[in-house]
């Protein structure tokens, strides 16, 4: 990991958005103040306070290109833990390109994708998972996503990770002590108290293994299918959800031959709603492709909304609809739609079936309900109770392979297995833990990782 760590200086512009906005260029490393002496000279930037801010001619050949306002942080309380300074300049793409290429003369180079926090986390300024946070927490595009990115990158996993560690590596080293006396046959490692703390840490794993489902579709939404028969209400249904003439209406059954997506956040949760074609046997070629999409879709939803037509359909066509659900192993909640054109006996027409909304899409009734029902299948309640949430899948396939391998330190113990076997699993199994947060990893891992960030973060 050492020969990862750069002496060069880094440079990196945010561009402003919008007319009068500000372009914020930002450097790190060792010659920091030493490149703003030469395109600032008016100050001693070396000798200046951390934390501070100051206004500054910026020049080239003794030509003004602009009046600036530069922060200054200096190592190791900064960002990177090297000298940083941020040089706010006024927004023009001109200025901005001129102050850029007076810096890369005098010594700087571009930054590459995600390099500023890679020299945080190198310089120990976060661990691997917090900076792997820093991502979603700039990609995220809901609270709940926001929330869960603010936790992780604050440290709230990564200590709940480095915790199980030290209680494994207290156990682990003495039993590679007893690899040192395994001629005398001593045991420094009760085998009880072993087994007592691996049955714990595996409680705790399997907790954060279970939170992936929804740590993972709060980062990247849930994706929702409405499916039904045609002429159920379905595209009426997604444009009253999101408030807009999204699909198109009609009472011609098939109207929807592809598949229409749009998004809407429900209490801080992104729910990615899929309008699909209606469930039928058809002998139109082109109606019958976005039938057999509608069931792959079907396949990979997180939610699925059946909606049926309460004025039509009869039991055993929604017997068999519910049947074919429940071979997808996928959560769905069944709607009954146009309640609004039907007797007051619909709780008695359909008293064989627990659980269905009523609805009427067109009039906007039971909609809250729904909106509710929703947030309740995703788990809602854990989300706010401060659970941590596992979202990236690279920290999950960490905890499967932590968990595969203190099975194995179990079941060898069961078995009564020699020492430096028992010491191989539980070795694998604080690796795995601490590729995590970085304490175990290679320099292909770290270039991966990092090369996913934006440039100048």
């Amino acid at each position: 990991m050492s020969n990862l760590i750069s002496q060069d200086t880094i440079v990196a512009v945010a561009t402003p958005q919008g007319q009068g906005a500000i372009g914020v260029i930002r450097l790190s490393g060792a010659k920091t103040f030493d490149i703003l002496k030469e395109i600032a000279p008016s100050k001693n930037w070396s000798e200046l306070s951390s934390h501070t801010l100051h206004l500054a001619h910026i020049k080239r050949d003794g030509i003004l290109l602009d009046e600036a306002l530069i922060a200054l942080f200096k190592n190791p309380h900064s960002y990177t833990g090297e000298d940083v300074a941020e040089i706010s300049c006024h927004g023009s793409p001109f200025i901005l390109q001129q102050v850029v290429q007076l810096i890369l003369a005098k010594g700087a180079r571009l930054a590459k994708a995600g390099e500023f926090t890679q020299r945080a986390f190198l310089r120990g300024r976060m661990d691997l998972a917090q900076a792997e946070a820093v991502a979603d927490l700039i990609a995220s595009e809901s609270e709940a996503a926001h929330r869960v990115a603010m936790h992780q990158m604050r440290g709230g996993f990564s200590n709940e990770i480095k915790e199980l560690r030290v209680q494994l590596i207290n156990f682990a080293s003495l039993i590679e002590l007893e690899l040192d006396f395994s001629e005398e046959d001593v045991e420094f490692a009760n085998r009880d108290q072993l087994r007592t703390l691996i049955n714990s840490i595996r409680l705790t794993i399997e907790q954060l293994i279970k939170s992936f489902d929804l740590g993972h579709v709060i980062k990247n939404g849930v994706p929702t299918v409405i499916v039904g028969k045609p002429n159920a209400g379905k595209s009426t249904l997604l444009n009253k959800l999101l408030h807009e003439e999204k699909a198109i209406v009609s009472e011609i059954p098939g109207t929807t031959r592809d598949l229409i997506e749009d998004e809407m956040t429900l209490d801080g949760i992104s729910f990615r709603f899929i309008d699909t074609a209606g469930l039928r046997e058809t002998v139109d070629k082109v109606e019958a492709i976005g039938v057999q999409r509608t069931r792959d879709k079907m396949k990979q939803a997180s939610l699925i909304i059946y909606l049926f037509d309460v004025t039509t359909t009869k039991e055993k066509e929604l017997i068999a609809d519910l049947e074919e659900l429940k071979g997808l192993s996928t959560p769905y909640l069944v709607v009954g739609n146009k309640a609004d054109q039907a007797d007051d006996k619909l709780g008695k027409k359909f008293k064989n079936f627990h659980g269905i909304l009523f609805i009427s899409a067109k009039k906007e009734l039971g909609l809250e309900e729904l909106k509710t029902r929703l947030l309740d299948m995703v788990n809602y309640e854990q989300l706010n109770s401060n659970q941590t949430l596992v979202t990236n899948t690279r920290h999950y396939e960490c905890l499967v392979n932590t968990r595969t391998a203190l099975i194995g330190a179990s079941k060898g113990m069961d078995e009564q297995i020699s020492g430096d076997l028992l010491a191989q699993d539980i070795r694998q199994a604080l690796f795995h833990l601490g590729s995590i947060t970085g304490e175990v990893s290679a320099d292909d891992l770290l270039g991966n990782i990092f090369s996913k960030f934006c440039i100048g973060k």
